[in-house]
């Protein structure tokens, strides 16, 4: 059934009130002392102004191209969100800021009070926890996915732990553990030693998990940082169908966990073990980063990417069957 039209004086009330309220910004109780008319009444007319069809919404975004790009590789994956930042330099250190920075507001948004944050170490989650800048403190728990290598800012998960309470104003929770046992039976003794295992139930609990996504391409890889692998090994992971590195394991491209040495020794959480979190967001900066990441969502890891606009288009080429893709 049509809305029957209004008189002419009727229109052209609609009209001017409608134009003071949208395109000039008035509130109503100002339009009603403006008109000499009731508040109500300016309510009732805006209302019918929009069901008469005089009120079109059009809103124009320099980064549309940006939205596309995240509603396509949602709807392509099982992925519930993603946000992508523009790639507005080739310089791969202010990608990664830009992409941190992007990854830090979208974490704001997530957390509550109350929340336990599981994170894993990395350049990327080093320059979200650089860009976190709460308004206020956020009552959070802080705690690792896995155990640490010392030495470098972004391999020491404590250290990265321990920033991310100060910034939001929670508590750390650290791991005095090694990132990698010697051999798989000293990696259960100490996953199953009490201060450990605290530490470990409490991560599978977390109500958000934070992870970069690592390729183990000889070039561009931080995973090497973490365990000298003799060259001939790197070749053969490859070989093997290795595509990446998610909470310190090697993910094959079918999204399973590589059955390799390192994975038995692993001081960590297994990556299906973070699956009832309430959201785990993988971050990654990089076009060399769309294997490994098409990897992790092969395995169901994330439910949330963020990344820059060069990695996406390279993971959609990926996704649409361009095996050569970058």
């Amino acid at each position: 059934m049509t809305e029957p039209t209004p008189d002419f004086q009727l229109t052209r009330q609609i009209h001017t009130v409608l134009v003071l309220h949208f395109i000039e910004g008035l509130r109503q109780s100002e339009i009603a002392s403006k008109l000499n008319l009731s508040t109500s009444k300016v309510n009732r007319l805006i209302a019918q102004g929009r069901k008469l069809g005089m009120v079109r919404i059009d809103i124009e975004s320099p980064f549309q191209r940006l939205a596309d790009l995240e509603a396509k590789i949602v709807s392509a994956t099982a992925l519930t969100s993603a946000m992508v930042t523009p790639t507005v330099s080739g310089n791969a250190e202010t990608k990664l800021q830009q992409v941190g920075q992007a990854a830090a507001s979208m974490l704001m948004e997530t957390l509550r009070d109350g929340d336990v944050i599981a994170i894993t170490g990395g350049k990327a989650i080093s320059a979200v926890v650089d860009n976190l800048n709460p308004e206020g403190s956020i009552d959070v728990t802080v705690v690792p996915l896995t155990g640490g290598v010392q030495g470098k800012f972004y391999t020491d998960v404590n250290h990265l732990v321990t920033r991310m309470a100060e910034r939001l104003g929670g508590k750390p929770v650290l791991m005095h553990a090694p990132l990698f046992a010697e051999n798989a039976a000293q990696r259960e003794m100490l996953t199953n030693m009490a201060s450990i295992k605290e530490v470990l139930d409490l991560a599978r609990a977390a109500t958000v998990a934070l992870t970069g996504i690592g390729s183990v391409e000889p070039r561009g890889s931080s995973y090497y940082d973490l365990n000298p692998v003799p060259e001939a090994d790197r070749k053969m992971l490859v070989g093997m169908g290795v595509s990446a590195e998610f909470m310190a394991h090697l993910i094959g491209r079918n999204g399973k966990v590589a059955d390799y040495d390192l994975n038995r020794r692993l001081v960590a959480l297994n990556p299906a073990e973070i699956g009832n979190c309430r959201t785990v967001i993988g971050v990654a900066a990089g076009a060399h980063k769309a294997q490994p990441i098409r990897a992790v969502l092969n395995g169901n890891f994330v439910d949330t990417l963020v990344l820059d606009e060069e990695t996406v288009t390279a993971v959609l080429a990926h996704l649409e069957g361009s095996e050569d893709a970058a």
